[in-house]
């Protein structure tokens, strides 16, 4: 059994807890950040992601690479901008930035005090 901090449990009665583990989650890693740096440039490729990873020094496989992406996606800060589709196989997803800036305001537990900019 895992334990929580009561600000982030499930039942918490402020959801915006759960946005901010959410947050955290996804930010957690050198390479998350990476790709939010290079997505943020413009919108990106899959295939444009992994190369730009490569070129720094980082080598993921190619779930390693979703498993990164769904994270940021799963926490609103990246979304599908649309598909490439190459040759017969399955069309490669373009990803755009969501979220540019992440307000949080940890004295004030009003809900509006959390604020995501689009």
């Amino acid at each position: 059994m895992t334990l929580e901090p009561p600000c982030c449990h499930p039942d918490d009665p402020h959801p915006r807890w759960l946005r901010l583990r959410n947050f955290v989650r996804a930010l957690r890693f050198p390479t998350r950040w990476a790709v939010i740096e290079f997505i943020g440039e413009g919108k990106r490729s899959t295939k444009e992601i992994r190369e730009h990873l490569k070129n720094e020094g980082e080598e993921l496989t190619r779930s390693g690479l979703y498993y990164h992406l769904s994270e940021l996606k799963n926490a609103d800060i990246i979304e599908v901008a649309g598909y490439l589709e190459e040759g017969g196989g399955a069309p490669e997803k373009v990803w755009k930035l969501k979220t540019k800036k992440i307000i949080i305001d940890l004295l004030e537990m009003e809900e509006e005090s959390d604020r995501v900019v689009e």
